[in-house]
């Protein structure tokens, strides 16, 4: 497991690379496929089926296209494009092309523009808002307007699959997470990179106990994030294998609590549960925001926000893999491997 810390200060890094269109192609060359009616995205608010969501997925598809029609959105950028030049390195650390590549969530293309044509030839790019497929890459691109939860592609299609930021918002994750399997060739290979358990944890804190304080109790104003413990597990049941699991804190500052809130809700990130409280009282605003200059405030004056990012990857299984030798298989056994260790100290301290 990896960690390390990345102070960003304001104002955030700003890309000045003009925004264009993606390539279009032939739909009938598109290795797309047809939903079943039962598996449609449905409207979520009626929570059909009796499935339990946790998330407002249409809430979410607003959020982000209010997000994307700002006119000042490339400031708030800069979280998802650190991620997605970390998520991109990853890439680069496997040594082969990949004729083709699927981003899910892509956003503004945050991994595709760091990638070049030599390692990625032909690069599908998937989003729930049509606002944000318009980012431009290297190599040959198609923009799909679809949902995380809902992939609409034939299965054993892809060379690599990527995705950064986006799987926190999806209701099934262990469904979503067995569909890239699906989607993905024998040997091919999954590199993710989403939010853990401990992001925001100064704002979670800050404003329950505000609430406690003003109100008598408190509500979840942070969405519910994966812990690091489960991903692993969550791999292995969707069919991944040879995982590798490691996490990140990149830490940002910001003057206070109120200018985390606003690029929260200009990335797009605001809170979409289902149980979420759509109004905080002006008092416990103001209290929150005292509490956390007082509790994690910087010398400078300064507050910080930590964001744990955890990252993934899994192969999809195939016969060409290192596999594990049998149960049994072994020549030699670890109480031997200590005799040769007591010989090789006792031959050292024999000599004159």
């Amino acid at each position: 497991m990896r960690g390390c810390v990345l102070c960003l200060g304001l104002p955030p890094r700003i890309s000045s690379q003009p925004a264009r269109s993606c390539s279009s192609a032939d739909r009938a060359a598109l290795p797309l496929r047809r939903l079943h009616p039962a598996a449609q995205p449905r409207g979520l608010s009626s929570r059909a089926g009796g499935t339990m969501n946790v998330f407002d997925r249409n809430m979410k598809k607003r959020q982000k296209s209010w997000a994307s029609a700002l006119q000042d959105n490339h400031k708030y950028d800069y979280l998802r494009d650190e991620v997605g030049i970390r998520v991109a390195d990853r890439v680069y650390d496997i040594a082969r092309t990949f004729p083709l590549a699927l981003d899910v969530g892509c956003g503004k293309s945050h991994i595709a523009e760091h990638l070049s044509k030599e390692v990625v030839e032909r690069f599908f790019l998937t989003d729930i808002s049509e606002g944000l497929l318009t980012k431009p890459c290297e190599m040959p691109t198609h923009c799909v307007l679809a949902d995380e939860e809902f992939l609409p592609f034939q299965e054993n299609t892809f060379d690599l699959v990527v995705s950064s930021l986006s799987m926190h918002w999806i209701n099934d994750l262990p469904g979503a997470l067995r569909q890239i399997n699906g989607v993905l060739k024998p040997d091919g290979v999954f590199i993710g990179a989403m939010v853990g358990g401990e992001t925001l944890y100064e704002l979670r804190c800050s404003l329950q106990l505000a609430e406690l304080e003003r109100e008598g109790g408190f509500s979840p104003h942070i969405s519910p994030y994966t812990a690091v413990t489960d991903l692993g597990n969550l791999l292995s049941q969707a069919g991944f294998n040879m995982l590798t699991v490691d996490v990140d804190e990149i830490q940002v500052n910001y003057p206070g609590m109120l200018e985390v809130m606003s690029d929260l809700q200009g990335m797009g990130e605001s809170n979409c549960a289902w149980n979420r409280r759509s109004l905080l009282h002006r008092d416990t605003m103001l209290a929150a925001a005292a509490i956390y200059k007082e509790m994690y405030g910087n010398e400078d004056g300064s507050v910080p926000a930590t964001f744990e990012i955890l990252y993934m990857i899994g192969w999809k299984p195939h016969e060409s893999q290192a596999k594990p030798a049998k149960r049994g298989s072994a020549t030699v056994s670890f109480g031997d491997l200590s005799k040769i260790n007591q010989s090789v100290s006792s031959a050292k301290t024999d000599k004159p």
